[in-house]
């Protein structure tokens, strides 16, 4: 896609160094940098930028930065350093923005359950934390083990990757290049990029409606990965579309 710029690099060489801290710093590193429901005691405000910069292990990382390497300098050199660093991290806090919200609406049919159930904050709290302790609870009968499974899952569950602000460069390059040919491994025929990135991006949001992944592991983050694309999309979509009148940035 052409030469790599200073700001892709820059944002590649960040990425690494946080992964290999990570891995010299073991599970310190995820308490403190990766992003926490905010209700979870390990939640500092500083992970909603530091999230972007952990990676849960080589595979992550590695389609991460190659599809930054990929896209990101060809978007940087038609849109500039500031647009494009707007992009990435406007994105990745978008991406953050919509999975602590679906994360929410995964914690609170629980936690409204044990309150009332009879549980104090506090007590649901206590209820939380010896369950994670002991990797076991008892199963009231009045709530459904569902219920408490997804509250569970959403206290304990970090979010980490720069896959919401990758999507945001990916839905970006799309708009501003609808119809450039694209090849994928596997496929001997170019797909335009409006169509391989934007069925990406329905393949991600009917994983997030279903909870079905079709492409990667059940873990993955799908609605931060429809965050980051949604305000990659709308961003890029508003400034070509006023890219000749006075709102012009450059």
């Amino acid at each position: 896609m052409g030469r790599i710029t200073d700001t892709v690099k820059g944002l590649l060489i960040v990425n690494v160094i946080f992964f290999v801290g990570s891995l010299t710093l073991g599970d310190k590193a995820f308490e403190l940098f990766a992003l926490w429901f905010p209700k979870n005691d390990y939640f500092q405000v500083w992970q909603i930028i530091t999230h972007m910069f952990m990676h849960g292990g080589a595979g992550h990382i590695f389609f991460n930065m190659f599809a930054l390497y990929m896209f990101g300098s060809h978007l940087e050199s038609s849109i500039g350093q500031k647009k494009f660093l707007f992009i990435y991290f406007f994105s990745g806090l978008g991406a953050a923005g919509f999975q602590i919200l679906f994360t929410y609406f995964e914690f609170s049919p629980g936690y409204q359950a044990y309150l009332s159930a009879g549980f104090s904050p506090s007590e649901v709290n206590d209820f939380i934390q010896s369950t994670i302790a002991s990797g076991q609870y008892r199963v009231d009968p009045n709530i459904p083990q569902e219920v408490t499974e997804k509250m569970i899952g959403a206290y304990v569950t970090p979010m980490v990757g720069a896959s919401g602000a990758i999507f945001g460069v990916l839905a970006a390059f799309a708009v501003l290049y609808p119809n450039l040919p694209l090849y994928i491994m596997f496929i001997p025929v170019p797909i335009k990029a409006k169509y391989l990135i934007g069925g990406y991006f329905l393949f991600d949001l009917y994983s997030g409606i279903t909870g079905q992944a079709i492409l990667g592991p059940s873990n993955v983050a799908h609605w931060a990965h429809i965050g980051g694309a949604v305000i990659g999309f709308i961003t890029m979509w508003y400034w070509k579309k006023n890219s000749f009148n006075d709102r012009r940035w450059y």
